[in-house]
């Protein structure tokens, strides 16, 4: 991997793993944490973001606060494999805010979809008048996670 002149260092990477653990971190607190000038940090942080490196920063919101408190993991088998039928239950997914993460997988099923909501009810609620009203669904295995053993939104580096 490089940024746009030269392959990362551990200098890159310090850099990196400050701003995953607390993205709100001010350039002179970055510079202090990785042991450089804050004029350097600051040069290095533009370089990681303008090489996309660093794609962004965000707010990580608790899901059980909002009250959605289960994540399901669903799978699920489309009647056609077409480009066009694949990038359009694409497109449609995107739009469903309960859809944490949705992947184009290999195997037995198409899709890995990851939800989050309000027990049972809201699972159900979520199938019937969102997912299963996407066009070309054949078939789908649901599971609900007991325990998250392990979260992270990003790489480690």
């Amino acid at each position: 991997m490089t940024t746009r002149n030269r392959p990362i260092d551990n200098q890159d990477r310090k850099i990196m793993r400050e701003l995953q653990k607390n993205a709100r971190l001010t350039n002179a607190e970055l510079a202090d944490l990785v042991g450089m000038s804050t004029t350097a940090c600051w040069n290095r942080t533009r370089q990681l973001e303008e090489s996309g490196l660093i794609r962004g920063y965000v707010a990580l919101i608790d899901q059980e606060k909002l009250g959605l408190s289960d994540t399901v993991l669903i799978e699920v088998t489309l009647d056609r494999h077409e480009e066009e039928t694949l990038h359009r239950f694409g497109e449609e997914l995107a739009l469903l805010p309960e859809v944490l993460d949705a992947y184009l997988i290999s195997g037995e099923y198409d899709y890995l979809i990851k939800v989050a909501v309000q027990g049972t009810a809201g699972y159900e609620r979520f199938l019937r008048e969102k997912l299963y009203r996407i066009a070309g669904i054949r078939h789908s295995r649901s599971m609900f996670a007991l325990r998250c053993m392990k979260s992270i939104p990003s790489v480690a580096v």
